[in-house]
């Protein structure tokens, strides 16, 4: 296929990994912070090609991982009102809450309804009028534009039944969060390539400057990942911290200034709790006052609650790089993707998910093979678990 096999070619990617090993002279901890990179790092078995001295950790780059529990309850609470039809990318429905999912809702007899884009819940509510309409805006600042386009186009029609609910996070206040723990053992980041398609990458250069880090902006297939690393470790062994663009073929340092300024015009920054590591100031997106009534929490009165996570799951550690899924207690046997305890096992791009649906495999394939690349895997292969909103 076209511009998808160059970038899985085994043989390339073995050549970048012998170059990784040649230059690299001490142990050092990268994390990438896309759930996408952490999928194919996991899905090819890119870790297992790399010196033993350099050790990737998977951060909070899964969108749908880090909507907090109350946020999910709130979702299940509107869901519930029969008047609702509550939409919804599709990895949203299987989350747990407290004590259900946005599935379960539906199953008993909740309007709860997968679609594809803010603007097919944007045309429901035109095509449904004495209806209330909600779309669940999760994601990055990648899905910002599309979720603020809708706002607006619902505003210049006058469409008074539709609102957002809001868990948008923003990816540069996630990594400061992350530099400025005293559990961290980072050294370097592999940035989301897609986020700064949209946004750019000036907001990581005073980061890689006031933290001494450096930063790669990274594409998502198997070379990709591996140049990345590559341009990370030689920053790390040549004492610099910089911010380099990998991601040439998409990525403008500027970024896009149209879908930014759309976001500009819908949405404001706002602190926001990220599920499993607390709350990051200045970390989301909130819709602007004079944009209020598309707010779903408002528009519903839904008042702040606090809820314990289940003490069982161990999501929060995974997403600070702490901890990788498999070395949780309750990994494969407690919590599955037909039996999550947590977000990271559900989503599509979830660190846990990716353990448990390649990692295994890798293993069997390792005892008769010797060898735990993936690079021949049908590249159309894609996850049970529903779309990708980073």
């Amino acid at each position: 296929m076209k511009y998808v096999d160059e970038y899985r070619d085994e043989a390339a990617a073995r050549k970048f990994a012998h170059a990784i090993a040649l230059i690299t002279t001490k142990p050092w901890t990268i994390m990438e912070i896309c759930g996408g990179q952490t999928h194919t790092i996991v899905k090819f078995g890119i870790d297992e090609l790399l010196p033993p001295s350099i050790t990737l950790v998977h951060g909070p780059g899964c969108p749908v991982c880090v909507t907090p529990l109350e946020l999910i309850e709130k979702a299940i609470e509107i869901a519930s009102i029969p008047e609702v039809i509550f939409c919804s990318f599709g990895d949203m429905l299987r989350v747990p809450g407290a004590d259900t999912d946005l599935l379960g809702i539906k199953s008993k007899g909740g309007d709860v309804r997968i679609v594809y884009s803010p603007l097919d819940a944007v045309r429901l509510a035109e095509e449904n009028p004495d209806r209330k309409v909600v779309f669940f805006a999760v994601g990055f600042e990648t899905t910002a534009p599309a979720n603020a386009m809708a706002v607006y186009i619902a505003h210049q029609k006058g469409i008074d039944n539709f609102s957002l609910l809001v868990s948008h996070v923003l990816v540069p206040p996630a990594i400061e969060a992350i530099l400025a723990s005293p559990k961290n053992r980072v050294q370097a980041f592999l940035a989301a390539g897609h986020v700064c398609t949209v946004m750019g990458y000036t907001e990581y250069e005073p980061i890689a400057l006031r933290y001494n880090v450096p930063i790669v902006v990274t594409a998502f297939e198997p070379l990709d990942i591996l140049q990345g690393l590559y341009m990370a470790v030689k920053q790390l062994e040549e004492g610099r911290a910089e911010v380099e663009n990998q991601y040439t073929r998409s990525v403008r340092r500027e970024g896009n200034r149209e879908a930014q300024r759309i976001i500009q015009e819908i949405f404001e920054v706002r602190p926001r709790k990220w599920r499993g590591v607390g709350e990051i100031p200045r970390s989301g997106f909130g819709l602007k006052r004079r944009y209020a009534k598309y707010d779903a929490e408002l528009q519903f009165d839904l008042t702040r609650r606090d809820i314990e996570e289940p003490q069982e799951c161990h999501s929060g550690l995974v997403l600070q790089g702490v901890l990788k899924p498999n070395q949780c207690p309750a990994f494969g046997n407690r919590c599955t993707p037909e039996h999550p305890l947590g977000a990271t096992m559900v989503s599509s791009e979830g660190a846990c998910a990716a353990y448990y649906r390649y990692r295994s495999r890798q293993s069997e394939r390792k005892s008769t093979t010797g060898g735990s690349s993936d690079f021949n895997s049908n590249p159309d292969e894609k996850s049970n678990s529903g779309g990708d909103v980073a």
